[in-house]
């Protein structure tokens, strides 16, 4: 559905998970072996379940960046990423520092990482989900006042636009 570009370092792993489910067709690829691979998951029915809620968290936080209400009742993001704690190590030879997932679930621990990372870089914020309620496809922002409010102005922000002159 969506032109951009990916986004940037951790933040496309977020953008591909989130964008796993097409709203509009109801296709969702952790429905599939292929699907669930490409986030390491299992193809426990646990696993997935897990996954699909850490997608609507996500999808909730990203509306918010957005200015946007949650789609739904979502377990907090907050709550589902605590029980993924990350410590940070240093190197005893040249001292760098790097943030390492506790024992966690595999992918709550690489979302974990990935918002930490976006935070220091300070793109978190960025990341947002299209303001249409029939799409809420993930996209980075990069305008440069950072108000994007579809995830492609010739698809949603032209059926947004056109709905509002059809109003009037």
């Amino acid at each position: 559905m969506n032109e951009r570009s990916a986004a940037p370092g951790g933040l496309a792993l977020i953008e591909s998970l989130v964008n796993t489910l097409d709203i509009e067709s109801g296709a969702d690829a952790l429905d599939t072996a292929d699907g669930r691979a490409r986030f390491g998951l299992t193809d426990g029915a646990d696993d997935v379940v897990r996954a699909r809620e850490l997608r609507e968290s996500l999808r909730a936080a990203l509306l918010a960046h957005a200015g946007h209400p949650p789609h739904r009742e979502v377990t907090p993001l907050g709550e589902l990423l605590s029980a993924a704690p990350l410590v940070v190590t240093v190197d005893a030879a040249d001292g760098t520092a790097a943030l390492v997932p506790a024992d966690a679930h595999p992918l709550h621990s690489r979302v974990a990482t990935a918002v930490a990372e976006a935070l220091v870089a300070g793109t978190w914020l960025r990341l947002k989900a299209c303001q249409a309620a029939d799409c809420h496809w993930a996209y980075y922002d990069r305008s440069p006042a950072g108000r994007g409010r579809w995830c492609s102005m010739q698809v949603c922000g032209a059926r947004a636009k056109m709905r509002r002159y059809r109003a009037r």
